[in-house]
């Protein structure tokens, strides 16, 4: 007998009625995906996500009342098992940087197509930290060059620091493996060691690590 397959349950959480309408109606009629609720601010917003426990928040960065990265961090604490997609036209690096140690689980563009975005919540609800290439990017120009970076506080083979700038700038196991020549079972078995030997949670701590190391 098959197994069902995996719904997400999301919320949609912006201030601009005709963007949320828009991106719950779109998310709507992708599979696997279920919109369970929306939200005109940070606040609301937490109050939705403890009533009806979504898997995925996808949530923009300035609202009124609480903002999307105030959002995030209540969220963490009151609502740790969601996980908070922020999606937002801003692509500066600074908002990024407190999305993300407010413990957003992704940055992304709302220029991305429809289903890309489906892609995306899917990868979330799996555990997979993404960022908008264009934002990484930006985040890449802003840091020292790696030259003048530290080394890591415990030492990382080549191959490790590979990965994790690859982790660091989005990328899925997939998508490493299929550049760097391995399989996906080695990248998921590099991820694991560098997380334990840098004494991180997820791959989201992982990709803040590689910024302040200016690996990227």
């Amino acid at each position: 007998m098959s197994e069902e397959p995996t719904v997400v349950r999301v919320l949609v959480v912006d201030d601009q009625q005709l963007i949320r309408d828009g991106i719950a109606s779109l998310l709507s009629i992708r599979p696997g995906i279920s919109v369970v609720g929306t939200a005109s601010n940070g606040r609301e917003a937490v109050t939705k996500a403890v009533e009806v426990r979504p898997d995925v928040v996808l949530m923009d960065v300035r609202m009124p009342e609480l903002d999307g990265v105030e959002a995030v961090a209540v969220l963490r604490a009151r609502a740790p098992e969601c996980r908070v997609v922020m999606l937002t036209t801003f692509d500066d690096e600074e908002y990024v940087v407190q999305a993300l140690r407010a413990g957003a689980s992704g940055y992304l563009l709302k220029d991305l197509p429809a289903e890309e975005l489906a892609h995306a919540i899917r990868l979330a609800h799996a555990g997979v930290t993404q960022l908008d290439s264009s934002v990484a990017g930006r985040i890449a120009a802003a840091l020292p060059s790696p030259a003048a970076a530290p080394a890591p506080a415990v030492a990382l083979s080549p191959r490790e620091i590979d990965i994790l700038r690859l982790v660091a700038r989005g990328r899925t196991n997939r998508e490493i493996a299929t550049q760097l020549y391995l399989s996906e079972g080695t990248v998921k078995n590099h991820i694991s060691r560098i997380l334990s030997r840098l004494a991180l949670r997820d791959r989201t701590q992982a990709a803040l690590r590689a910024r302040d190391l200016g690996l990227l």
